[in-house]
């Protein structure tokens, strides 16, 4: 079989450690196989990387396995051109995979060029990426507990989302957190009502007369302390994005 790359490297990627395994094919078709484990703190994988560098090695393969291979990636992808491959795609090449061989089956794979590589988008997308997907979990865990604040006041007979379109807002937050405080009165929390929210005022003093417990009004302090802690942190988020 051709020989596409003679001096690569298959690497096997765990939490702890990475299994590398060298393919050096000299010039009479020779084969010379070098294995080394490495730890994955920083000054290992930059041992790594000099270790592959000592044997002229300029292809590297690693499996995209969890999230491990990311920093590896990321040290190696300036000195070496670094295949990621698809573990399905491992499993649809002919030949036996073991556990204990997987490094030396990787750079076999790669060395004959029958590797297909996946897709990696350059470094400024990566990072964007990373930032975009907190920016995501922040939007979806302030939704959650918007809809726990909705909960919590349906328990405590507050009807505020029935007048207000969104409790969320200005005139929303000061009647919340008068609550919290401990205001009671449903007509000094309806005077709270700011803009246009003040033409339902009738409705409001209806809508907030409940029957607001203790434990209502820690729960209720502790989403909105919450809630603010992520809105703060989107705010920054989308400063970063810029």
């Amino acid at each position: 079989m051709q020989v596409v790359y003679t001096h690569c490297a298959g690497l096997d990627v765990h939490k702890k450690t990475v299994v590398a395994c060298c393919l050096i094919t000299s010039s009479e078709g020779k084969v010379e196989k070098k294995m080394r484990t490495f730890s994955t703190m920083t000054t290992d994988l930059l041992a790594l990387a000099d270790w592959l560098n000592s044997f002229n090695v300029t292809h590297i393969a690693i499996e995209s396995t969890g999230v491990y291979w990311r920093p590896l990636f990321n040290l190696l992808e300036t000195t070496f051109t670094v295949i990621l491959v698809n573990p399905q795609h491992m499993k649809a090449v002919p030949g036996r995979k073991t556990d204990a061989k997987d490094s030396e089956w990787l750079a076999d794979l790669l060395r004959h060029g029958l590797l297909r590589a996946s897709f990696i988008p350059p470094k400024p997308i990566r990072e964007l990426r990373e930032l975009m997907r907190y920016r995501k979990t922040l939007v979806q865990e302030r939704a959650q507990e918007v809809n726990r604040l909705h909960k919590t006041l349906e328990t405590a007979h507050i009807k505020l989302a029935a007048v207000a379109t969104d409790i969320m807002g200005k005139s929303g937050r000061d009647m919340l957190e008068a609550i919290v405080q401990g205001t009671t009165d449903a007509e000094v929390l309806a005077e709270l009502a700011r803009g246009v929210l003040r033409k339902k005022i009738p409705l409001l003093r209806q809508a907030l007369d409940g029957r607001v417990q203790a434990h209502h009004r820690t729960l209720l302090g502790y989403i909105l302390a919450h809630i603010n802690f992520l809105e703060e942190t989107l705010e920054h988020t989308t400063v970063a994005l810029v």
